[in-house]
């Protein structure tokens, strides 16, 4: 483990390749796992507590700064895949999700990330929104027990 590395639990989002995700050639199109990894990420704050609707409540957000993605390996239509997410570093006020997406045989898809802010809303949701730093509680809800 790397020095900036965050000793992460692991968020797990179960996905299936449908027939709109594909290229013309049945092949997984690359900005399938761009929303995959986008979903997991919610779903794996979800689980920790930070759904939708409390993060409306409190002025939340987590804005997307930058995504990345290796393709590893081809998905088909039909194959059935889970992205497997951690947390791999807390900035002050950013951090960064790790994704791994692998088929149900456990061949290795895709390796991404994404980097967000932590931030709130001025007044209300939707209005301007300014970076804070991340609570020390929040930290403690992904770290690995």
């Amino acid at each position: 483990m790397k020095e900036d590395d965050f000793p992460s639990i692991t968020g797990r989002f179960a996905c299936q390749v449908q027939w709109g995700d594909c290229d013309p050639a049945g092949i997984i199109f690359y900005p399938t796992y761009f929303r995959w990894m986008d979903a997991a990420t919610w779903a794996f704050m979800d689980s920790v507590g930070f759904n939708p609707k409390r993060m409306r409540a409190e002025h939340l957000s987590m804005p997307l700064v930058s995504a990345d993605c290796q393709f590893v390996a081809p998905a088909l239509h039909g194959d059935r895949c889970e992205v497997r997410s951690r947390i791999a570093r807390f900035g002050g006020a950013s951090f960064v999700v790790a994704h791994e997406v692998v088929r149900d045989d456990g061949t290795a898809l895709a390796n991404g990330s994404e980097t967000r802010v932590w931030a709130r809303n001025v007044d209300s949701p939707g209005t301007t929104i300014k970076s804070q730093p991340i609570p020390e509680e929040i930290k403690a809800l992904f770290r690995a027990k």
